[in-house]
């Protein structure tokens, strides 16, 4: 199988070594803008060969294409895909506005080539099995979700400003994991949020970005979700989920590496060492994401995560964004209403 990666960024670099170790992917066909990202991969990778574009990528006949490209670049490079009729693989969040992942999804929804966005968190063991125990009955009624996103340290300002925000780039990952654990959607949202006075304008404050916040979600079957999210937890990178029944409770991401300190005496756990980042906390999650995208593009298996599917976690992700600079609770019919009136 012949695999094309764009974008070769701090993910894309990431997702390329990934994707090189599946067995069945024989060649990987890579581009990006920047010479140095590209000499990188293809001078380590001895799967990897550089071409000069995407167009010459999806011309090239791969069998699949995974986007890792910077969010503002998602909508047009999906939509070439899809013209080109290379099932695709979309790192999150769809595009960089909604009105773009509205005309995204219209696309797809007229071709049979298969787009799957990328949310690895559905494949992460434990949050899987955090899933299954919602699904099974085992907790009882649900009655409070809590999902948690702390990065070790902000990206480059320059990602920032093209990102969409955190609620689009960040915010999101926890967002689609409430939503996949519970099997609910999300009615209303409540954010806030805060700017690190310590951080650059060009960082949060020039784009109207937060650089953490809280989001309060209520779930159409009256179960209250919990988001936090911040791009700097000095302590490592914390991905948690905590699913809270009216029978028992389950916790993803509570393991050794988990960066937080006790202050119990005589606790001693977590032992350590802390997540440094997605790189070693979400490795296993990703690879199993990809390796089933090749399973996708070959047709052995149903899309885990459609456009259509993570519309969801996008109308969440524009109801956040929008409560947090207004100030408001937001319901989700009311951006979708909003939306529609300027189609």
């Amino acid at each position: 199988m012949r695999i094309g990666l764009i974008g070769l960024g701090r993910i894309g670099a990431f997702h390329a070594d990934t994707l090189a170790g599946l067995e069945h992917v024989e060649e990987l066909v890579v581009t990006d803008p920047v010479a140095a990202a590209l000499d990188a991969v293809t001078g380590r990778i001895t799967k990897a060969r550089a071409v000069d574009s995407p167009d010459a990528l999806l011309a090239s006949g791969v069998d699949g294409v995974v986007i890792a490209a910077a969010t503002n670049a998602h909508a047009d490079l999906v939509r070439a895909a899809v013209a080109k009729g290379v099932p695709t693989l979309c790192e999150k969040p769809i595009a960089g506005t909604i009105a773009e992942s509205i005309a995204v999804e219209a696309t797809v929804a007229g071709s049979d080539v298969p787009v799957q966005i990328g949310y690895p968190r559905r494949f992460d063991p434990a949050f899987v099995a955090a899933r299954e125990a919602v699904v099974s009955g085992e907790l009882g009624r649900v009655t409070t979700v809590r999902s948690t996103t702390l990065d070790p340290a902000p990206p480059p300002a320059a990602y920032l400003a093209v990102s969409g925000g955190l609620f689009r780039d960040c915010s999101v990952h926890d967002f689609d994991a409430v939503r996949w654990v519970t099997g609910q959607e999300v009615v209303q949202v409540h954010a806030v949020g805060s700017v690190d006075p310590d951080a650059p304008a060009e960082m949060y404050a020039d784009h109207g970005d937060f650089s953490s916040a809280s989001t309060l979600l209520t779930l159409s079957d009256g179960t209250i979700g919990v988001v936090s999210n911040t791009r700097t937890n000095g302590r490592g990178y914390d991905v948690r989920l905590e699913v809270h029944g009216v029978r028992d409770a389950v916790a993803a991401g509570l393991d050794e590496g988990l960066p937080l300190r006790s202050t119990t005496p005589g606790v001693t756990w977590p032992g350590g060492p802390a997540h440094e980042f997605f790189m070693d906390r979400l490795a296993e999650a990703f690879r199993r994401e990809l390796g089933v995208f090749t399973q996708v593009a070959a047709g052995e298996v149903d899309n885990p995560c459609t456009v259509a599917d993570a519309m969801g976690t996008a109308w969440t992700a524009e109801a956040a964004t929008l409560s947090a600079r207004e100030g408001r609770p937001v319901t989700i019919a009311e951006v979708r209403a909003a939306a529609a009136a300027v189609a």
